[in-house]
């Protein structure tokens, strides 16, 4: 596999102008959905002897057998040197790297049962999206409480399993924080490492260090596409959808610099990009919960009336919280969170929202407009 070549200053590299990554040799992706199972498959075709954990014999014994996941992707083959197992030590036992890809709400108990198994100091990418309700922690601080010593990162983009696992060109942010010999020495950060890691002739990975923009990016995204499915289902078109896309993308900047994010990360491929894709197909299940809630469909009602995990559900609690806690301010955010969690109408609360105060869109324009409502004479 051809080498990451990274750019170093001449002052730190005198007569060598580049360098290069090694690739971890050996991942352990814990989750066995259906993008737990995309990432496997894709580092697997990349050469990555990767071990893929989910929490059913059953289901692990299948894939060994069928080298199909019937349950999340199914009709698709799998590659050879993709391990399923449902043994976690198994899994965890002398890799280089690992990928969490558990829901945010367990991701807290997922580390504590890994960490009698997890080899000291191996970077860990969150490929799940969201803030903890009630600590306001983004996920990288959940485990770096829970799994202290580890580099902690995220893979996140305009992503859908079955089209990554169907080998579609895509493309991802991998990031994480870097630190001063990560940044004397690039291609030994676990970013660029793990990028190489990933890289095949359809996913095309890109490394960052503003690991809280990319977090805040992929918690947001989920409650905005919630937004958007719900004008969508109540009738409204394109105008409204591409308003609260970009709306919603100044709410993500503000939280992500509040907590010390980059804004520009959120014009990326973890931000904007992710968001484009969630707030356009149904194939997201935020943006399906919100169309069948704006066509009148009650909750319990949803998907049939079968349980389905909704991250910006939940993630509509928790990034409200933590906006209030900063004291940013989310208005659409907050119309999603009255509607799913407090029983607000949703014709009313949107009606609300589009008749807010005038505002100036540049930040650097401090200016707020309300309607003249007393007597002209």
């Amino acid at each position: 596999m051809d080498g990451l070549t990274l750019n170093i200053p001449p002052a730190r590299a005198p007569g060598d102008m580049s360098r290069r990554a090694e690739p971890y040799a050996r991942l352990a992706v814990i989750g066995m959905g259906s993008w737990g199972t995309a990432l496997a498959a894709v580092a697997a075709s990349a050469g990555c002897d990767t071990r893929l954990w989910g929490r059913r014999d059953a289901l692990a014994q299948t894939m060994a057998e069928t080298r199909q996941n019937p349950e999340h992707l199914p009709d698709i083959d799998l590659p050879a040197t993709l391990t399923p197992t449902s043994d976690l030590a198994a899994a965890l036992d002398c890799v280089e790297a690992v990928l969490l890809v558990t829901p945010s709400h367990t991701l807290r108990d997922m580390a504590r049962k890994m960490k009698p198994h997890l080899p000291e100091g191996i970077p860990i990418a969150l490929c799940c999206k969201g803030i903890e309700r009630g600590t306001g922690f983004l996920l990288s601080h959940v485990i770096e409480e829970e799994l202290p010593g580890h580099p902690v990162g995220a893979i996140s983009g305009p992503t859908f399993a079955r089209e990554t696992a169907l080998g579609h060109p895509t493309a991802a942010t991998v990031a994480f924080n870097f630190r001063h010999h990560d940044r004397i020495a690039p291609e030994r950060a676990p970013a660029a490492r793990l990028a190489l890691t990933m890289q095949t002739q359809a996913f095309r990975p890109y490394v960052s260090d503003d690991l809280i923009g990319v977090e805040v990016g992929g918690a947001v995204k989920n409650v905005i596409a919630i937004a958007c499915g719900m004008m969508t289902g109540a009738g409204f078109a394109e105008n409204t959808r591409a308003a609260l896309i970009t709306r919603g993308m100044d709410e993500m900047k503000a939280l992500a610099e509040a907590l010390g994010g980059k804004r520009e990360t959120v014009t990326g491929l973890a931000g904007a990009g992710d968001l484009t894709l969630t707030c356009s197909s149904t194939t997201s299940r935020n943006m399906s919960l919100g169309t069948q809630l704006g066509q009148g469909i009650p909750r319990a009602a949803c998907f049939d009336g079968k349980p389905t995990v909704v991250e910006g559900e939940t993630n509509a609690i928790s990034v409200v919280d933590l906006a209030r806690r900063v004291g940013v301010e989310m208005p659409i955010c907050e119309a999603v969170h009255a509607i799913l969690h407090e029983g607000a109408p949703l014709a009313e609360t949107f009606k609300a929202l589009w008749s807010r105060p005038i505002e100036g869109e540049p930040r650097a324009l401090d200016i707020t407009l309300h309607p003249y409502e007393g007597d002209p004479a």
